[in-house]
Order: C-alpha cells, then sequence, then structure tokens
C-alpha cells in the first residue's frame, strides 16, 4: 500500500516511517519490464519441470508470442502460476499457448492517443523521479509552465515521489 497515502490519512506513523525508509525501490509492473518476462518465464519452467520430473524443454513460439502481448494483470505471480500449471499441463516438450492458457494472438497496436498519454505519463514520472517531486525543475526540464505539468499530474493521476 501507499504509505504516503496512509500517513496523510493518519492511519501510519510518520516517524516509522522514516525510520524504516532507507532506500527506495520502484519496481515497474510485469507489463513493462519487457524481457524480464521471458527470463523469469525460463526459469520458472525449469524449476518446475524439475519439481514434477518432466521432460519439458522450453516453450514453443508462439508460446514466447503469447508471453510477450499477454498485459500480466497478476504480475510475477500470475506468470509464476501460469508456467507451472503448464508444465503440469503440457504432454510434449515444448509448453504451448493453450498449455499456459493464453491466446497466440497478437494485440492490436495502441491508438495514437494511447500512446501520446503513455509517453507523456512516462516522461513525466521521469522527470518528477530525477527531481525527487520537484514540480519547478520538472517542469524546466520538461520544457512546460509548472501549471501545465501540474494539470498533467492530475488528468494522468500520477503520484508525486517524495524523497
Amino acid at each position: 500500500r501507499d504509505l504516503n497515502e496512509a500517513i496523510a490519512a493518519g492511519t501510519f506513523r510518520e516517524d516509522l516511517y522514516y525510520r524504516l525508509r532507507v532506500v527506495t525501490v520502484t519496481v515497474p509492473p510485469l507489463r513493462e519490464r519487457g524481457a524480464d518476462v521471458m527470463l523469469l518465464a525460463q526459469a520458472f519452467l525449469e524449476r518446475a519441470a524439475a519439481e514434477e520430473k518432466k521432460p519439458i524443454k522450453g516453450f514453443a513460439p508462439e508460446a514466447w508470442d503469447a508471453m510477450r502481448v499477454h498485459s500480466w494483470p497478476g504480475n510475477i505471480r500470475e506468470l509464476e502460476n501460469r508456467v507451472k500449471r503448464a508444465v503440469i499441463m503440457a504432454e510434449g516438450r515444448l509448453v504451448s499457448p493453450a498449455d499456459l492458457e493464453l491466446s497466440a494472438q497478437t494485440q492490436p497496436p495502441p491508438s495514437l492517443r494511447e500512446a501520446k498519454e503513455k509517453t507523456e505519463r512516462e516522461a513525466v514520472i521521469a522527470a518528477l523521479t530525477k527531481h525527487n517531486g520537484n514540480i519547478t525543475r520538472a517542469a524546466m526540464e520538461l520544457g512546460l509552465s509548472r501549471q501545465a505539468l501540474h494539470e498533467i499530474i492530475v488528468k494522468r493521476d500520477i503520484r508525486i515521489p517524495h524523497d
């Protein structure tokens, strides 16, 4: 849960927060981590195949495609569970999209509006993170007025990182 929100709501002690917070590590969701999905899937497959004593060696190309385009709403736990289940259910030496219970169909490309919104959001988050939540400095780096940046933060529901 977001401890900054809990502090603001009075449900988490601020002094305890600063005692515990030494290093903050931001881990993006699995769907934003590209090749990590494939590396993790292979590691999970090798572990599950050893545990189940099954001669599965890898994923069919269609399975790789299906994993690449899946949005992974359950993050790493979803990936691990799907791979483990696929190893148990697979009958050949390669895991198929059906074993993963994923469709091999590729998703349509995002619309121009969706791509613009995603890029804008990522740029704002990067600038805010770089400047420890300082809106004025982030706005200067992005070539925006402070007000324009604030409007984007509100519109995109961006949480401002604080050091």
